[in-house]
């Protein structure tokens, strides 16, 4: 009787060990993050590649993706922790967002260069803009300066020597056109209204607008770095593991074929870009 009563207790223990191993390998399992990040324009495509190889990767991490309908709430939604991470901006455009808002954001990660193009319903080239013809540009300050640059590499302009020109910083306009600063968004429902009109690749992919039709395209040169999009995280964040491996992902050579194959000629990968 003995016997059996140690058997069974011999029995007890080891089947209270095997469960007991049994719940540390089940809570060992790698627990799925979701990881919020806030985009404007039409950049979906890009992170259900950046999405596939997180799940190659093993990586555990679900990309939640929220679109916003302009510039102005990514940084600030970010800033109040809505989301984890945005990827709509070049490092000129979050300088200045951090300076005019008190921010604190930083970036974590280059993505791509997209030029600025010229589209328009009325004319098929810049050489056809005539004496006080309209051209709308972004309102955002970033984009309205690089605006205006592009408007003085093309011949039309000149401006003061700043490094954020406004509409006022124009020295001379040869052909006294009208440049009306607009809320990116609306650059494209409005083309019917200008004669031409300057617009972000994000913007204008997002409005199926053919990028084969613009009209003039910014140049690439050692000068548009300023301008390479980025990832962006709250400052305290800047070294979370989670986000370096979405960065890490995000800077593949696969992703880089996405990019290409979507969007041609108006989208570059710039983490390795060379100037």
């Amino acid at each position: 009787m003995k016997l059996r009563f140690k058997v069974l207790a011999v029995a007890a223990v080891a089947l209270g060990t095997l469960l007991a191993g049994c719940g540390k390998s089940a809570s060992a399992a790698p627990k799925t993050q979701n990881v919020s990040v806030g985009i404007v324009g039409a950049d979906k495509t890009v992170w259900a590649a950046v999405q596939k190889q997180l799940d190659k990767e093993n990586a555990h991490i679900n990309l939640k993706i929220k679109e916003f309908g302009d510039y102005n709430q990514p940084n600030s939604s970010l800033q109040a922790g809505d989301i984890d991470l945005n990827a709509f901006q070049h490092q000129f455009f979050l300088d200045n967002w951090n300076k005019s808002n008190k921010g604190s954001l930083v970036s974590i990660g280059k993505t791509i260069l997209a030029p600025l193009a010229v589209y328009s319903k009325k004319i098929s080239s810049l050489k056809d803009l005539k004496k006080g013809d309209t051209v709308s540009i972004p309102n955002d300050p970033t984009n309205e300066g690089r605006a205006l640059e592009l408007l003085e590499t093309a011949g039309f302009i000149t401006l003061k020597n700043t490094e954020l020109p406004t509409p006022a910083d124009i020295k001379t306009n040869k052909l006294d056109l009208n440049v009306k600063p607009l809320d990116a968004a609306q650059l494209p429902r409005t083309l019917s209204d200008v004669d031409a009109s300057v617009i972000n690749s994000g913007i204008a992919v997002d409005a199926k607008l053919n990028p084969e039709k613009a009209i003039y395209r910014e140049k690439i040169t050692k000068k548009s770095q300023p301008w390479i999009n980025i990832i962006v995280a709250r400052k305290q964040d800047k070294n979370n593991k989670t986000y370096k491996k979405i960065v890490k992902a995000y800077q593949t050579k696969a992703v880089a074929n996405v990019i290409k194959k979507t969007y041609k000629s108006t989208e570059v990968p710039a983490w390795n870009y060379k100037f």
